[in-house]
């Protein structure tokens, strides 16, 4: 049995910054993940893609965000249960908590906090009918590696950030760079739709809008893509057919868990702490919903920050919490030391 303050489930960006929060608090943290390596989404789905939306980064690329996470964490010696699925959590009578994997593995803990992003995932596939014979035959629904699709030529389909992206990024890689979308307007961010029509002028993007996808073409591995654009078929060579229309979400096991769930997200009471409808466990991240929810990594980082003053609360139940600055108080542990600073920026929950 693996004795902890606080399980939590998915190590992806917001779990892993929980374990820093919680360290702070000198509460102890142990992560579950079905995936055989932390960074969650950022390392399965991503790891070179660049991050522009995390403070103090103008940008940095997904798998250097989990590395710094890491280093971040190191000194708080969190334990971790990797490539397992959590499977059953049960309540106990003294309000803690056993989580038990698909493998046997139990872990006892007085919370749980559930970090565990879109839950499994799948690609949302083109209807097309040959996209499964092409799958690792010139069809990939992610970019793990830019370096694969270097001097080639690529085929994008979709309207949103990742569409956008990776084609800007693809554009200084590829050979050769064609997006399709089936509207002429994008559901991306504005700064990359801007970004998108500025490399279309300099003729480092072919965008192709509006455009239906319809066929694949290939012996052993695929050839050329088939567009209708207007009712007129076009087909494109291509050594790389690249669909990205989203995960689709699968909250697996977590739906078993007697939590209330809306549109495959976890409900939880974004007024004060992210705590779900069972006393104790809590969602944050990307696996949970509220009015006015945004999935940013930096808003999962929030909601862990928060969540872990609630823990300490619910173990320390009236017992005075000091709040300081990590600039004044180091993140080693309160020494006591520079009283006078302290006073400053102390502010004090009862």
């Amino acid at each position: 049995m693996i004795e902890t303050d606080i399980v939590i489930i998915g190590a992806g960006p917001t779990g892993l910054f929980a374990v820093f929060e919680a360290g702070l608090l000198k509460l102890r943290c142990h992560i579950i993940d079905a995936l055989p390596q932390v960074g969650g989404q950022l390392s399965e789905l991503y790891p070179k893609k660049p991050i522009y939306d995390i403070p103090g980064f103008p940008d940095i690329l997904a798998g250097d965000l989990v590395s710094n996470l890491m280093e971040q964490i190191k000194q708080f010696q969190p334990g971790f249960t990797l490539n397992e699925n959590a499977e059953t959590i049960d309540k106990l009578d003294d309000g803690t908590f056993i989580v038990t994997t698909n493998k046997g593995t139990k872990h006892h803990a007085n919370a749980v906090a559930i970090a565990g992003g879109l839950g499994s995932f799948e690609p949302r596939k083109p209807i097309l009918d040959t996209i499964n014979f092409f799958e690792d035959k010139g069809v990939e629904y992610f970019v793990k590696d830019p370096e694969l699709f270097r001097d080639k030529k690529i085929v994008i389909a979709g309207g949103g950030d990742s569409a956008l992206d990776w084609s800007i990024y693809l554009a200084d890689v590829a050979s050769s760079v064609t997006l399709i979308h089936r509207r002429n307007e994008f559901r991306g961010a504005l700064d990359s739709v801007e970004k998108l029509q500025e490399y279309k002028k300099l003729g480092l993007v072919n965008l192709i809008t509006p455009a239906e996808l319809v066929s694949l073409h290939g012996d052993k591995k695929l050839t050329a893509i088939t567009i209708d654009k207007n009712g007129i078929q076009e087909k494109i060579e291509t050594d790389y057919f690249i669909p990205l229309f989203g995960l689709t979400p699968k909250l697996g096991s977590i739906a078993n868990w007697g939590l209330e769930i809306e549109k495959n997200a976890i409900k939880v009471n974004n007024a004060l702490d992210y705590q779900t409808n069972i006393n104790g466990i809590y969602a944050i991240g990307d696996v949970n919903t509220y009015p006015g929810k945004l999935k940013l990594i930096l808003c999962g980082f929030h909601e862990a920050t928060l969540m872990v003053q609630s823990v300490y609360q619910r173990m320390n139940p009236g017992k005075k919490y000091v709040l300081k600055y990590t600039t004044v108080s180091g993140v080693d542990g309160f020494d006591g030391t520079r009283k006078e600073a302290e006073k400053a920026v102390v502010k004090s929950i009862e």
